[in-house]
């Protein structure tokens, strides 16, 4: 009866050729088996269970059946239940709301999950790589513009950034390195900025001038660069002196364009930056010989020779003799010595042909600028061109003999009696005008030059008047009248700086504002202290002159006009006449609804010629 079993058990073995109740290792259903095939494997070893305990049944007294048949119902049973139970499974599935199945992920090693996490950092670490950053945030450090290479801390940060975490060679993942603090950023460099104009007007003086940089010339312009003989023979010493005409050719063109800046002259150089064909300008200088004593000895005693070389010289123009008086003034070929920071060697380089002709334009302008290059200034050279003519007038007046004037000395009138005295000589006939008062010199902390001037001036009319009339109209004047009188004796309307000037004091001074004062003066000038009573004095006219002008304006096709006192305005408020005591019309305008009236015209005894030539008349 044992046998039987025992012969059962060996011939039914399992699928894979292992006897049923021997001892399966572990692993050995899946060693090898594709992971798809890990349910079936399960199933044949619960099968192999279920014929155990089939057997272990039937020697306990069960049913008597063969082994195999026993074993074969259960483990067909054991199917049926699974397939009933996944039948099951299917329809909760069905009833349930489907789900996207989450990917299957097949089972990796170490290694593998070392290298996803890897891949995770990295993709975490680039997820800002891309974003345009906010306009808050602060810039990048850029690109040296020298070495064309990024600073050393945007690399080091963009490493740090970047660099996996190290894996061992044993499998094992390593810990990622601890955060450490940020190392100091350096500052980005910058690329290279012009450098900043030579021009400094609050340094400049006597012996330093600087010069605006010079508009472009006008496209097809083709004459000479320079307009004055000077400044042609500069440009001539320029271009006799230039060993390449093409780099003189590109420095005229740099010129003409405006690529030159301001320019500093200095006693024996000149200064500016030229834009060339790189962003960076480069600077340029060009010098000229200096006067020494000597010769500023000889060229100073040839400008005093002559009056009308000082009087050309404040006029800015130079005197061809002045310049030929044996002293070079001039400079000639080979005289400017150019330097430039460019790495051209020609003699000149086009930077330096560019400065040499806008220094040519500004010794056109101001022939001063030719003796600072030699050594002196404008007020130097005038001050001692001042004092050599004093000097050589009082050497003059030494050697002559005073004139005998006319008449006898007093005491011989005096101590003579009788008749035998000689008559008196005739007075000196008057001069037909009033002659200019001399140039008053400005001095820190004295009276305004300007004021002396029209002081004057207004005393020299008054007593011509005086000489030839034997009377002073001026005399009876209040003193806002005088101030009137005196402003309109200025030409011009207060619109130049002088004038304005002129306008406040006087106003200051009679307690006026400026803009009265500027209405007053058009009165004035309009009809003397009449026309300003007119401005100033509305009276009651007698019947007469007065009641028959609006008859004489309506038969020449004007409105009617209103009446007030002495005056007559047009209805749209723009135009008014006015009776003067000295029964002349004064016209009048303002702007239409405003009380804002101005003398206009001429005084006219007719008041239809009074209204004649003015502008408003066409929108009466």
């Amino acid at each position: 009866m044992s046998a039987a079993p025992d012969a059962a058990d060996a011939g039914d073995g399992g699928a894979d050729g292992i006897p049923t109740g021997s001892p399966r290792p572990e692993g050995a259903d899946r060693e090898g088996t594709d992971p798809a095939d890990w349910d079936a494997a399960s199933d044949s070893t619960e099968d192999s269970e279920a014929a155990e305990d089939s057997e272990a049944a039937g020697a306990a007294g069960g049913p008597s059946s063969r082994p195999g048949d026993i074993a074969r119902e259960a483990l067909r049973a054991a199917r049926e239940e699974r397939a009933r139970a996944r039948a099951r499974e299917q329809v909760d599935e069905a009833k349930r709301p489907r789900r996207d199945p989450a990917p299957r992920v097949p089972r990796t090693t170490r290694g593998d999950r070392a290298a996803d996490r890897r891949a995770r950092e990295i993709r975490e670490s680039l997820a800002d790589a891309f974003l345009m950053p906010d306009a808050t945030d602060a810039p990048t450090p850029a690109v040296s513009a020298e070495t064309d290479t990024p600073p050393a801390s945007a690399g080091a940060s963009a490493r740090s950034r970047v660099t996996p975490p190290h894996a061992g060679a044993t499998g094992t993942t390593a810990q990622p390195p601890a955060p450490q603090p940020p190392a100091p950023q350096p500052p980005a460099a910058q690329p290279p900025a012009a450098p900043p104009s030579m021009a400094a007007p609050a340094r400049d003086g006597d012996h330093r001038r600087t010069f605006p940089p010079f508009p472009p010339r006008p496209s097809g312009d083709d004459g000479p660069f320079a307009e004055t003989w000077w400044g042609r023979a500069w440009v001539t010493a320029l271009e006799d002196g230039a060993l390449d005409p093409a780099r003189l050719a590109r420095g005229r063109g740099y010129a003409e364009q405006g690529h030159v800046d301001a320019i500093t002259v200095t006693p024996g150089l000149v200064l500016a930056y030229v834009q060339g064909s790189r962003p960076r300008p480069y600077r340029v200088q060009v010098r000229l010989r200096t006067f020494d004593d000597a010769d500023w000895h000889r060229f100073l005693d040839a400008a005093a020779d002559r009056p009308g070389h000082i009087a050309a010289l404040l006029d800015k123009e130079m005197p061809q003799s002045l310049a030929d008086c044996g002293v070079p003034l001039l400079p000639g070929p080979g005289d400017l010595a150019p330097r430039c920071s460019c790495p051209d060697s020609g003699h000149p380089c086009k930077h330096a042909a560019a400065l040499c002709y806008q220094t040519a334009r500004l010794l056109d302008a101001d022939p001063f600028v030719l003796l600072l290059l030699r050594g002196r200034g404008e007020h130097e050279v005038i001050d001692a061109l001042s004092r050599l003519s004093a000097a050589r007038a009082a050497r003059a007046a030494q050697g002559r003999e005073p004139e005998p004037l006319p008449g006898i000395r007093a005491t011989d009138a005096v101590s003579r009696r009788g008749p035998e005295l000689p008559p008196l000589p005739a007075p000196l006939p008057p001069p037909s005008h009033p002659e200019q008062p001399p140039v008053y010199p400005a001095s820190p902390g004295g009276p305004d030059p300007f004021a002396l001037d029209q002081l004057a001036t207004d005393a020299a009319a008054r007593a011509h008047a005086l000489l030839t009339t034997g009377r002073d109209p001026v005399g009876t004047l209040s003193l806002w009248h005088d101030a009137v009188r005196l402003a309109a004796a200025r030409p011009g309307s207060g619109l130049t700086a002088g004038t304005r000037a002129l306008y406040a004091s006087l106003a200051r001074a009679a307690g006026r504002a400026p803009g009265d004062l500027a209405r007053a003066v058009a009165a004035w000038r309009q009809g003397g202290p009449t026309g300003l009573a007119v401005l100033e004095e509305p009276w009651d006219p007698p019947a007469g002159r007065f009641d028959r002008a609006r008859p004489l304006l309506l038969a020449a096709d004007f409105p009617a006009f209103r009446p007030w006192r002495n005056r007559l305005t047009h209805p749209r408020g723009h135009v008014q006449l006015r009776l003067g005591r000295d029964h002349l019309w004064y016209a009048y305008e303002s702007e239409p609804g405003q009380d804002d009236w101005w003398p206009r015209g001429t005084p006219d005894p007719d008041p239809v010629g009074a209204l004649t030539g003015l502008d408003t008349l066409g929108d009466a």
